[in-house]
């Protein structure tokens, strides 16, 4: 398979981690989360404006060493801005490799409490469903050719992702 960035986009709970996953395992592709980025920022005490994009800007750097070294990557982030998004087209550019962004969403309200509820009672640190709901009325639409994903649709969403990325 040619050599790929492929990021992930949506909201926390929607199934982005899972996904991203199942085609970084596909792929034999490294899955690269913000989550743990995110984390050690809070565990240093650094929050607050600008802390978001720095560990996007992390991770990209991650992404850029992995491409580097010829292997293709699988980001996993909510990537709910179009600044944070450009750092992807960005690094697609200068390594000469092509970029498929997959919005994946969860069409059922109900289920996504759901799912974020369990998460964040399983780990603390996960977000609550009012954080989620606060970074959904912030989430930037994401513009552009892209595969959308509803992960409340009961057919398994990996071949058509396989495809779409082939």
């Amino acid at each position: 398979m040619t050599q790929l960035l492929v990021v992930f986009a949506g909201l926390p709970g929607v199934g982005k981690s899972t996904l991203a996953r199942q085609v970084g395992v596909a792929l034999g592709a490294p899955v690269l989360p913000i989550g743990p980025i995110e984390r050690a920022l809070v565990r240093h005490g650094l929050t607050g404006h600008g802390s978001g994009l720095a560990g996007y800007d992390a991770l990209a750097g991650l992404a850029e060493v992995q491409l580097g070294l010829g292997t293709g990557v699988v980001v996993d982030a909510v990537n709910p801005v179009a600044s944070a998004r450009e750092l992807w087209f960005d690094l697609a550019a200068r390594a000469g490799v092509p970029l498929r962004l997959i919005e994946v969403y969860c069409g059922d309200e109900a289920e996504l409490r759901r799912r974020v509820e369990a998460r964040h009672a399983a780990d603390p640190l996960a977000p609550t469903w009012e954080q989620v709901r606060h970074r959904s009325a912030d989430y930037e639409p994401l513009i552009g050719p892209r595969l959308v994903v509803d992960t409340t649709i009961v057919i398994d969403p990996l071949p058509a992702i396989l495809r779409y990325l082939a």
